[in-house]
């Protein structure tokens, strides 16, 4: 069939295009920022279109032509998610009937019964109904928290339970919660494609087990190998102070833990099973829990996560391209740049390069580097703990620490968009090519434009330091590379 994915830049989207290819489907992916998806396993194995939901002439052409559309968007670390979720699904909705597409299919939330539901499940549920009452029969697949390497919920599950032996906990931990893999999400997804026409409602799935969050994270323990986590529960941690110690101890930053844990306050168990009725299980049975943690947990120590939460870009960060004139919309740029000879080899330097942040660091003061990460969670920034997918390589669009890879010409340039809370827009590019003489020639630069004054006396402020951290940066990137013993030294 032919099939169409809105938000493929996501967490779930990116995983759902290899599985639809896999079952013989044609795909077409519409991105926001088409560029994103340069270096992506499958793309020569789809077409890319570029497809903004809000745009209403960019969704009209997305659709065109499409038997399945696949809605996996979610604006949900905006403030004004809900007008923009609702505005996006009237849109695809109006455009998909216009098309004569045969089938939405649409990943929300469960929908706890009775009970007034956060913003971010009522928002969820909003979209389905808007889908459903499109004219086209929509597939609304609901799910709780979805268990793999690389999603929001997982990773604040696998955080808490590994900085904290010990933690003071509200009580929603004892709300009963149940998972599923998200390999039995897209399973459920691809097979959606196929459902009758007739079929246009909303249905739970979730794994075979019902639990509390609590027994989440001590089976998680259990999983992982570590001790018995000690927890004691209090009644007066409301969910917003729960999402500043999230924010705190995770790299879920506040904008997407506040809704994740609103929508933790409800118990979310599948309410039916009516999706039996459309689509059998999975040959092998749905996942229990702790087989979907060692799942992830395997895909995590090999660096095999093809997709993160983070891929999708954050509400507030800059997504305009790096401006190439210095007086770019009337603005001025500041530019920290340095050049550095050295022996090694442009292949590895551009190693170095390219391995940097997460783990390995950024090569300078990393006192200074740590300090500013916090600075920025306080902040309900992203701060440093986003780390990157693998230690060795990185692809355009990928979300590293707190920085954006915004173009990478391999073994040439890497360049950086920040995400940290600034007052301005900031870039880093560290590039390398061949001296004439032997070795390589390393250049590093640093961009800013300013946002009005604050901005100015921003740069001016934190000048002092440039020779410390990117001063620093040159000389010890350029010594790791020396010291690397793939490299030649010559001249």
């Amino acid at each position: 069939m032919r099939c169409v994915i809105f938000g493929v830049t996501g967490y779930i989207g990116g995983r759902l295009v290899p599985e639809l290819l896999r079952a013989g489907h044609d795909v077409r992916v519409a991105a926001r920022t088409p560029a994103k998806l340069a270096e992506v396993p499958w793309l020569d194995r789809v077409e890319v279109v570029e497809g903004d939901v809000t745009d209403s002439d960019q969704v009209r052409s997305a659709v065109g032509g499409q038997e399945v559309v696949y809605y996996l968007v979610h604006s949900l670390t905006r403030r004004d998610f809900a007008d923009i979720d609702r505005e996006a699904a009237r849109i695809v909705g109006a455009a998909a009937l216009s098309a004569g597409v045969g089938r939405i299919v649409y990943l929300g939330g469960i929908v706890p019964p009775h009970t007034e539901l956060s913003r971010h499940l009522a928002s969820r549920a909003e979209v389905g109904e808007i889908l459903r009452a499109s004219g086209v029969p929509t597939a609304e697949l609901r799910a709780a928290v979805i268990i793999g390497s690389g999603s929001a919920s997982f990773e604040m599950l696998r955080y808490l339970s590994e900085r904290l032996p010990a933690m003071v906990t509200p009580r929603w931990v004892h709300n009963r919660i149940q998972p599923i893999a998200v390999r039995d999400v897209l399973y459920y997804l691809v097979h959606a494609a196929e459902l009758p026409a007739d079929v246009n409602r909303a249905v739970d799935i979730g794994g075979p087990d019902v639990m509390t969050y609590l027994t989440m994270m001590r089976e998680y323990a259990v999983v992982a190998g570590l001790n018995r986590r000690v927890v004691l529960p209090v009644p007066v941690l409301t969910p917003w102070l729960s999402a500043q110690w999230v924010n705190l101890v995770t790299p879920v930053p506040r904008a997407l833990a506040v809704p994740l844990i609103e929508s933790l306050v409800h118990e979310v168990v599948c309410g039916e099973h009516d999706i039996a009725a459309y689509i059998s299980d999975p040959p092998d049975g749905l996942t229990r829990y702790g087989r979907a943690v060692e799942l992830a947990l395997t895909r995590i120590r090999n660096a095999e996560v093809p997709t993160r939460w983070s891929d999708a870009s954050t509400y507030g960060a800059p997504s305009d391209p790096l401006p190439t004139d210095p007086d770019w919309s009337g603005g001025s740029l500041y530019e920290d740049l340095r050049e550095h000879h050295t022996s090694a080899d442009p292949d590895t330097v551009w190693a170095v390069i390219e391995s940097i942040g997460g783990e390995n660091g950024w090569y300078s003061f990393p006192l200074a580097w740590s300090l500013r990460g916090w600075i920025d969670r306080v902040a309900g920034g992203v701060g440093l703990r986003r780390g990157r997918k693998h230690p060795r390589r990185l692809h355009s669009g990928e979300a590293l620490d707190w920085w954006r890879v915004e173009y990478i010409d391999r073994p040439h340039l890497l360049r950086l968009r920040a995400e940290m809370r600034v007052p301005g827009l900031a870039w880093l590019e560290l590039g390398v090519e061949p001296a004439p003489n032997g070795g390589s020639r390393y250049r590093q630069r640093a961009i800013f434009q300013p946002h009005g004054l604050v901005g100015h006396l921003y740069w001016k402020a934190i000048s002092p330091f440039h020779s410390a951290v990117f001063g620093g940066m040159v000389r010890n990137i350029t010594s790791t590379a020396e010291r690397t013993p793939d490299s030649t030294p010559t001249g």
